[in-house]
């Protein structure tokens, strides 16, 4: 998967979210974080979408 593709929606689907990126962009360690369990989920549930995949661990994210 591409990383660069990956976190332009990731991108996207935070400010669906609300949060503003240009005000509060992702620190490298959050990006790392979200990379790292998007991969998870997409190795663990190959079934799903990765649209899917993004939404539901960006969601996480955001609802912590």
């Amino acid at each position: 998967m591409d990383e660069k593709w990956l976190k332009k929606l990731v991108q996207n689907c935070l400010r669906q979210y609300g949060r503003d990126i240009e005000a509060f962009p992702l620190t490298d360690s959050e990006w790392a974080d979200l990379y790292q369990n998007i991969m998870l989920e997409n190795e663990t549930h190959p079934e799903m979408n990765v649209y899917e995949i993004v939404h539901d661990v960006v969601y996480e994210y955001m609802t912590k």
